[in-house]
């Protein structure tokens, strides 16, 4: 047994004597932990939630000024014990459905900042949620990464909330903030140090690395087994989990830096490696030097510098590396994100995700796997029998029909999803949201629900079948589930069904107060989405504890891919089978 196993028996012990160092003692010295920086003072919510929080734990420097566009450094070390009572910003994005409004968390002012700058540059921080109860052994550890296409999302977004399932998978749960969008992935040629990973441009990657290896020094304090941890991540934050499972700094980390995977929603393939006519969900390299020098170019134009790009170039060309990146750390956030929401949009390159340049990600991922050159640990897979419903605007794109899904837009998707009653007869219709192309919905071939399956194959099944393959060619711990979940009011069930992002209420048991609480939660259907939640936390805890996620609440066997379970229900009950 090593001493980071004998560190957190320890802890556990002394919590029992209720030492103040533990856990135990005084109302202050119950939440007072230590980490390598300093202490922290969380909140006791064991009477409430059944867990100690702690909430705002940094775990780098702010990436601003001279440190934007550079790997994370550690954090200023406090001596003083620091409250860690509430989420720290949200890192610096341009407002979407998914982003934190003006107030870091989901309220009105979400609609009102829609394609505005909100958050800030100073948000590596991350969250933790302790089970109160006693233990004897260390607890196993989920490490979360949020989704928000890589462009957005934040922590502070109440369906992360790791209160819930902290308690019900009896493991330490952490949340944790990473740069997005531009700020978190760029490719530009003057921002190129003698530091490989740095001049990768994967700051958001380096971002997730330096939070776990946060989460190895300090997670035993917390009651965490630092040699148990399980990296899980949703749409985005799945991509950014399977970037890790293949990166070189992950898999030659020591101590290793996760032990299971849970990728949720999201795959990790190139276009080039997967059937014609599939979207990839990375780009190729030129393409994100591409977007790093139209950046430069842009910013350079908008101060007068240049009149056009010929001007621009002939002035970069004019300047040191090292001045221009003086240059590009002088901008405002709102400056850099004008210009993504602007110039790069208009020239199809404002998105963002993990760039494969070679060192902290493989230049071709899903290659990388099938070579065994990947971190070799369990992993559990999970999508959504509709996750095309909520990108329905996609099926705009001419290989698709040419024809958005959606006819309205987000500012009144906001204000109908949250302000919809789920117990009152609809104020809402499928002819509303759905053009008559695709109506009834149910048309074969033509209709709403045929062209979202494609869509659906498209960006998201394709892409873990990509993924889930390679990695049963190399082991045989890889499972999957299906979410069929749709029990929901009309025409809701029509309009999202089992949509992206629908299973995440079930896995972290978190109902109220989410985005789609509105149109998810009845008082019929609440004894079968508990139940459902239940069995789906279970089976993440049951993961977590041996990669294997196989438990006594599913009443069946769940066989490794390429079959899979499907989590479906009824209004009173949960429905539980192997597809």
């Amino acid at each position: 047994m090593t001493s980071k196993y004998h560190a957190g028996a320890a802890c556990a012990l002394l919590f029992l004597l209720q030492l103040s160092g533990c856990g135990g003692g005084d109302s202050a010295g119950v939440t007072q932990r230590n980490t390598p920086y300093g202490t922290v003072v969380g909140v006791d919510e064991s009477t409430t939630k059944g867990v100690y929080s702690w909430k705002g734990i940094p775990f780098a420097k702010a990436p601003a000024g001279e440190l934007r566009w550079k790997a994370p450094v550690d954090p200023v070390a406090w001596t003083t014990p620091k409250a860690t009572d509430k989420f720290a910003n949200a890192c610096a994005q341009t407002g979407r459905l998914f982003s934190p409004g003006l107030n870091n968390r989901l309220d009105d002012t979400v609609s009102s900042t829609l394609g505005q700058t909100v958050g800030s540059e100073d948000c590596l921080y991350l969250n933790v949620w302790q089970p109160s109860a006693t233990s004897s052994a260390p607890r196993p550890v989920i490490v979360f990464v949020h989704g928000g296409s890589n462009v957005s999302g934040y922590t502070a977004d109440p369906q992360y909330d790791g209160a819930a399932l902290a308690k019900a998978a009896d493991a330490v749960v952490v949340t944790v903030n990473y740069r997005v969008g531009i700020f978190g992935f760029l490719n530009a040629a003057s921002l190129k140090t003698s530091d490989p990973a740095e001049s990768s441009g994967n700051f958001a990657l380096l971002d997730i690395i330096k939070a776990l290896k946060f989460v190895n020094a300090s997670i035993a304090s917390f009651g965490g087994d630092p040699q148990n941890v399980t990296l899980m991540g949703h749409s985005a934050g799945a991509v950014n989990v399977l970037a890790l499972l293949t990166s070189p700094l992950a898999r030659n980390a020591s101590p290793a830096l996760f032990q299971r995977a849970i990728p949720l929603s999201g795959g990790i393939a190139l276009a080039s490696s997967l059937p014609a006519g599939t979207s990839g969900v990375l780009s190729p390299n030129p393409t994100s030097q591409a977007q790093g020098a139209a950046l430069l170019s842009n910013l350079v134009i908008g101060d007068g510098l240049a009149a056009d790009a010929a001007g621009a170039d002939a002035y970069i060309a004019s300047r040191t590396p090292a001045q221009l990146a003086d240059y590009l750390r002088g901008k405002s956030t709102d400056a850099v994100l004008n210009v993504v929401r602007t110039k790069l949009a208009a020239a199809g390159l404002s998105s963002s995700n993990p760039i494969p340049e070679g060192t902290v990600l493989p230049t071709d991922p899903i290659a990388a796997i099938k070579a065994g050159q990947y971190v070799k640990v369990p992993v559990l897979a999970g999508n959504t029998r509709d996750e095309g419903t909520l990108f329905a605007a996609f099926l705009a794109t001419p290989s698709l029909g040419g024809l958005s899904g959606r006819l309205i837009d987000d500012k009144t998707f906001f204000s109908i999803v949250t302000k919809n009653n789920p117990e009152a007869p609809p104020t809402t219709s499928v002819e509303q949201w759905i053009p008559a192309a695709y109506l009834p919905v149910n048309t074969p071939v033509t209709g709403f629900k045929a062209r979202i399956d494609v869509l659906t194959q498209n960006l998201f099944f394709t892409q873990r079948d990509s993924v889930l393959n390679a990695l049963k060619s190399q082991q045989s711990a890889v499972w999957a589930y299906q979410f069929d979940w749709d029990e929901m009011p009309k025409p809701f069930d029509a309009i999202f069904g089992a949509s992206h992002a629908f299973d995440l209420p079930f896995v972290f048991g978190n109902f109220d107060n989410v985005l789609f609480s509105n149109v998810i939660n009845t008082s019929a259907n609440r004894p079968g989405r508990l139940a459902l939640s239940d069995a789906m936390m279970k089976s993440i805890s049951a993961f977590a504890r041996k990669g294997d996620p196989n438990n006594d609440a599913l009443k069946t066997t769940w066989p490794a891919w390429p079959s899979k379970i499907v989590f479906d229900g009824t209004q009173t009950s949960a429905t539980i089978a192997v597809k």
